[in-house]
């Protein structure tokens, strides 16, 4: 979305940061280098790699479609393969870097909801980052993943609005889930990511950090 992307630019320059916005499809390995080179080109290293892409499509394996499973996996695994081939390499010549890729709850955890392609995917996506972390581990680089729970975002709503009545009774049923009583946000994610990717999470690796207000301590 380079409009969204556009607006967070300004956003961040506005407050006297630097920023680019670099178009790509993650699933294309030569997109994914192209922003790689990209970045490379603008601060000749890289030190952090936010996985932030994902989507859920509602369906059990009956259900679902083959091409939608193919897709889903393409997307939520298949983009972390691709960025961290191209930027673990400059990673371990620099001799330090910090990968943050987002989960979920899902992945560890029945939400009620039947996506099985999203879950299977996501539970991936925890074994990736682990494999990675003890791999790279005396490398100076580190992996955790992030496993958000009920958040409210314009992304989960339109990925779960066919499952209830209509959006208010979305967030309401949602809210009641959640032991805070509430859903969390997109701020909740930003925060968690910024210290895991930060120097004061430098003995932090391989970490699979539910950020859901309590949802994965619940019994049912």
């Amino acid at each position: 979305n380079p409009d969204a992307a556009k607006e967070t630019t300004e956003i961040i320059r506005g407050e006297g940061g630097t920023c680019e916005a670099i178009a790509a499809n993650v699933t294309v390995a030569d997109d994914v280098a192209h922003v790689v080179a990209q970045c490379m080109q603008l601060h000749g290293r890289i030190d952090i790699l936010h996985n932030n892409v994902g989507m859920a499509f509602i369906g059990g394996p009956v259900e679902m479609s083959e091409k939608t499973w193919n897709d889903s996996m393409s997307l939520n695994v298949g983009s972390i393969f691709l960025t961290c081939k191209h930027v673990l390499p400059i990673m371990e010549a620099q001799g330090s870097g910090a990968i943050v890729n987002v989960s979920s709850i899902a992945s560890i955890r029945w939400l009620g909801t039947a996506y099985i392609a999203y879950a299977s995917s996501k539970a991936a996506v925890n074994q990736f980052t682990q494999a990675v972390a003890l791999q790279y581990a005396r490398k100076g680089i580190r992996a955790n993943a992030i496993l958000p729970g009920m958040m409210n975002t314009p992304t989960a709503r339109a990925s779960l609005n066919s499952q209830f009545d209509d959006e208010a009774d979305l967030v309401a049923k949602r809210n009641a889930a959640c032991p805070t009583g509430a859903m969390g946000d997109a701020w909740d994610i930003a925060h968690a990511s910024v210290f895991l990717a930060s120097d004061e999470a430098r003995y932090i690796t391989g970490v699979l950090l539910p950020v859901d207000g309590g949802m994965t301590c619940k019994i049912s």
